[in-house]
């Protein structure tokens, strides 16, 4: 296995990302074991928050035979400890929140190739470049608005334009949010770290901050602010609970491939030193599966990645008629950069 440089280590402590997790999970040094030192047990990383995934991966537990035991974190933290781990790590399975972790990892080397098979089941946009990850379930950048506030043709239908002066005030960001930073980092991707830089700075001076996209979400729903970047299936997921009638916020899916419209996925990469390599692929297949790919469907608003799987939420745009940006998901890994960037801006 390849191991990080120290160069590389030392950036992701001082990006605040290893220190934390390290503190809350330990290393360890068996591999592929339970917690109390048995080597029986699928370990999963998992940067989904247990709430959303716990469910689904209950049954998978039953679907391979086999006893998962599960360690729930930050995605870029958990990334940062399988590379200090190294070959020491017990992790056998990522479960990422973002194609982001997934790169990095895959860029130091430390996943395995999966099967072709597995990686077909998936369109090329959706898993990594290099056959050792692949995406589980989708998720797209929006902008909330307040129809009260703002009428729905003069949404800005560019994600540089709420940087103009009349959205002073009017916009509603949460920078510590993982998925507003990975859209960042496709913006640096795209558009390059001088323009990326200028646009964070005029959104500093326009937007009002909030801790995470349900919060933002509230916002515009209030009135608060005009506008709110969001991800998609917040507003699904409330529209499920209320009702749409009862939800005064609404969703503008940006068009012409713009930054703002990043389809962002999770997915899963299999650990090279695995000793539960073949379970940790039977673990991939299962969560690509239609009863898998429902459950994300379904329960979390998300589009479902696996071919021949649609989504059965009301009223969402099918995934193959979004107009996101064409970017390789992997090259969302320089996370580190974007968070230095964001905070030379004063956002984190």
């Amino acid at each position: 296995m390849r191991r990080p440089s120290a160069r590389r280590i030392t950036a992701l402590v001082a990006a605040g990302l290893l220190l934390p997790v390290l503190a809350a999970c330990g290393s360890g040094d068996g591999k592929g074991g339970s917690a109390d030192g048995g080597d029986s047990a699928l370990v999963i990383y998992s940067g989904r928050n247990e709430k959303l995934v716990k469910p689904i991966l209950d049954e998978l537990e039953k679907a391979v035979g086999t006893e998962v035991e599960v360690r729930y974190g930050d995605s870029a933290e958990l990334a940062a400890q399988i590379l200090e781990e190294g070959d020491r790590t017990k992790a056998d399975l990522f479960f990422s929140q973002d194609a982001g972790a997934l790169g990095a990892l895959s860029k130091e080397g430390v996943l395995a190739k999966l099967p072709q098979s597995s990686l077909d089941a998936v369109d090329e946009a959706y898993r990594g470049g290099a056959g050792d990850w692949v995406g589980l379930s989708g998720r797209v950048r929006v902008i909330a608005y307040n129809p009260d506030e703002v009428a729905e043709e003069k949404v800005p239908d560019r994600v540089a334009d709420v940087v103009k002066p009349e959205w002073k005030g009017k916009v509603g960001f949460a920078p510590t949010n993982a998925s507003f930073q990975a859209f960042v980092t496709g913006m640096r991707v795209l558009e390059g770290d001088d323009a990326t830089r200028a646009w964070l700075e005029g959104l500093k001076a326009n937007g009002k901050v909030y801790t995470n996209n349900l919060a933002t979400l509230d916002a515009v729903e209030s009135g608060e602010v005009s506008l709110g970047l969001v991800n998609h299936y917040y507003w699904y997921e409330r529209v499920a609970e209320k009702g749409e009638d009862n939800v005064d916020a609404r969703l503008s899916f940006l068009p012409g491939g713009d930054p703002g419209a990043l389809v962002n996925v999770a997915g899963v990469g299999v650990l090279k030193d695995s000793g539960q390599s073949e379970t940790a692929r039977k673990a991939v297949d299962y969560l690509l599966s239609k009863k898998a790919q429902t459950y994300f469907a379904d329960e979390t608003k998300e589009y479902p990645l696996a071919a021949g799987v649609t989504s059965s939420v009301e009223d969402l745009p099918p995934l193959d008629s979004l107009e996101s940006p064409d970017i390789d998901l992997g090259k969302l890994e320089s996370l580190q950069e974007t968070l230095a960037m964001l905070q030379d801006a004063g956002l984190v």
